[in-house]
């Protein structure tokens, strides 16, 4: 991701990926070296790995309606991976959007995976595989 496109959209109001079911709107709160962090009015803070966004609009007529308040102690880390382990045994929800979403409690990220308790089912879900994931942070 380009690090000059980044700063341009910082707390700027856009929409991640055109169209379809894992497109959002939200405000660009921060860039780090695999992630974004944006937040939404409807899911919260989501995570969204760069190697998976197919693009940024910006709407140039006017702004999109947003009302939804930064939360001051959204997590945050370097690494996608580090940021998976500061959410462990918080109720996230990964793949929002697509037919592969899964909500549950994440309790363990390893290498390649991540394990997560979803409706008393261990849900295995490989690093590769996930394109996004939110939570809701208390205030």
């Amino acid at each position: 991701m380009s690090e000059n496109l980044m700063k341009y959209f910082k707390d700027t109001v856009i929409k991640v990926n055109r169209d379809g079911s894992e497109s959002k709107i939200g405000k660009l709160l921060a860039e780090r070296d695999d992630y974004i962090v944006v937040l939404t009015e409807e899911d919260g803070v989501v995570y969204y790995k760069t190697q998976h966004i197919k693009s940024f609009t910006e709407n140039m007529k006017g702004k999109w309606e947003f009302d939804a308040e930064i939360p001051e102690n959204f997590k945050n880390a370097e690494k996608f991976k580090d940021l998976l382990k500061s959410l462990k045994y918080h109720w996230v929800k990964i793949n929002r959007g697509s037919s592969e979403m899964v909500k549950g409690v994440l309790c363990e990220v390893k290498d390649d995976f991540v394990h997560l308790v979803a409706n008393e089912e261990l849900v295995r879900i490989p690093m590769f595989y996930i394109n996004n994931v939110s939570y809701r942070s208390k205030n």
